[in-house]
C-alpha cells in the first residue's frame, strides 16, 4: 500500500529573540533555511510545505523554494500554532499523515525524519537522549485537530493530551539545535567547524 506523505517546514516567525530573520542566516554557504529545505526534499515527501511570514520576501527572494509549496500565514505574530494550523488547511487531501520540521533546526536527519514518518500511531516523535523532539508525524485522523492550534507549544500540548496514541522513535544523540537565539546560532556554527 502506498503512503502519501506531506512534509510541512515551519519558517514563518518573526525570529523576535534573534533580532533578525533566522531562516535566512548565513549556514554552508546559503541559509539555514535552505538548508532545513534540502534535508526535507531528501525525505522524498509527496507534497511538500513550507510556511512563510515575518520574512515572506526575504526568503522568497534568497531561498531555493524548488519543489515546495509555499502557505503564507498571516497570523505569524501569534505563534507557531497560526503556522500548523495554517498549514494543515493546505495538505492535499490525498495524505495519510503530516510530517513537522522546523525551519530552524538543519540538523534533523534525514533517515530519522523517515522513521517518525513511517510510525503506525496517529501521533510520533522523536526521543532523542536528552528528550522529545521534532519531527513529529500527525496521521490523517489527528489532521482536523491541527486546524485550531493556537500559541507557541500548541503541538506539545496536543502530543501530551492522551486522546491519541503516541510513539516515541528513539533517536541517537542529542535533540538537534533549534535557533531561537544568537548563541544557539554560534553552537550551531561550532559544531560545523
Amino acid at each position: 500500500m502506498t503512503v502519501f506523505l506531506t512534509g510541512v517546514v515551519l519558517a514563518a516567525g518573526a525570529s523576535v529573540r534573534l533580532g533578525e530573520a533566522k531562516q535566512l542566516l548565513p549556514y554552508r554557504g546559503r541559509t539555514l533555511l535552505d538548508a532545513t529545505l534540502d534535508l526535507a526534499r531528501s525525505c522524498g515527501f509527496d507534497q511538500l510545505l513550507v510556511t512563510v511570514g515575518g520574512a515572506a520576501g526575504g526568503i522568497r527572494d534568497r531561498v531555493d523554494l524548488t519543489g515546495c509549496q509555499v502557505v503564507q500565514n498571516p497570523a505569524f505574530s501569534t505563534g507557531c500554532g497560526s503556522s500548523v494550523r495554517t498549514a494543515a488547511r493546505a495538505v492535499d487531501p490525498r495524505a495519510d499523515a503530516l510530517v513537522l520540521l522546523l525551519g530552524d533546526q538543519p540538523g534533523v536527519r534525514a533517515a530519522d525524519v523517515r522513521r517518525v514518518a513511517a510510525a503506525g500511531t496517529p501521533l510520533a516523535v522523536c526521543r532523542y537522549a536528552d528528550g522529545l523532539g521534532h519531527p513529529f508525524r500527525f496521521g490523517r485522523e489527528v489532521l482536523p485537530e491541527l486546524y485550531d492550534l493556537h500559541g507557541d507549544k500548541a503541538v506539545w500540548k496536543l502530543l501530551h493530551s492522551g486522546r491519541h496514541p503516541v510513539t516515541e522513535v528513539t533517536v541517537d544523540g542529542p535533540v538537534p539545535i533549534d535557533v531561537d537565539t544568537r548563541a544557539d546560532y554560534e553552537r550551531l556554527l561550532a559544531g560545523d567547524a
